[in-house]
């Protein structure tokens, strides 16, 4: 855990290739949605566009079809995703 660009994503892209498991990235997933036009793309769109958070309902949903494919099985490193729990309230 750390603050945006203190190299969480870089270090999350060396173990999983040291690993030989895919480095699964919340961000890039919404990205390529977004470049994608698919209906998750225009759904987090406005709302990164903005700087608000993708509800956990949505992340949640976006994470466990990923981890359902055949490179994830025997592991993943996922990055860019808290549990609900250790979100701060405002």
């Amino acid at each position: 855990m750390g603050p945006q660009g203190a190299g969480k994503g870089t270090q999350a892209k060396h173990i999983a290739a040291e690993h030989g498991i895919p480095h699964i990235s919340t961000g890039d997933m919404f990205r390529a949605a977004i470049a994608a036009g698919t209906e998750l793309g225009k759904q987090v769109g406005p709302l990164l566009a903005a700087g608000t958070l993708v509800p956990d309902e949505t992340t949640i949903e976006v994470i466990r079809e990923r981890l359902g494919q055949d490179d994830a099985r025997d592991g993943f490193v996922l990055d860019g995703f808290r549990e609900p729990s250790a979100r701060r309230t405002n």
